[in-house]
């Protein structure tokens, strides 16, 4: 009994914060990036953010999305 109050009291706690972060930046790429290929301003906006996302597919801008910025972002 006592195991299994153990294992419903860490099965309640909340996850690894960096977990949820990581999860939440993928859903919000994705998202993004189903946006983006309808939105020019939000290809530029992201050009000037620092992303490489101008001609790619939906799949490849999520994936872009994903990672850090590869260009210093323009003003």
């Amino acid at each position: 009994m006592k195991q299994r109050q153990e294992n419903e009291s860490q099965e309640n706690q909340p996850q690894e914060p960096t977990q949820g972060l990581a999860e939440t930046n993928a859903i919000l790429a994705e998202w993004a990036a189903r946006s983006a290929v309808e939105s020019a301003p939000l290809i530029a906006r992201l050009e000037r953010m620092g992303y490489a996302v101008r001609g790619k597919s939906e799949e490849e801008i999520s994936e872009v999305l994903k990672h850090p910025p590869t260009q210093p972002a323009a003003a």
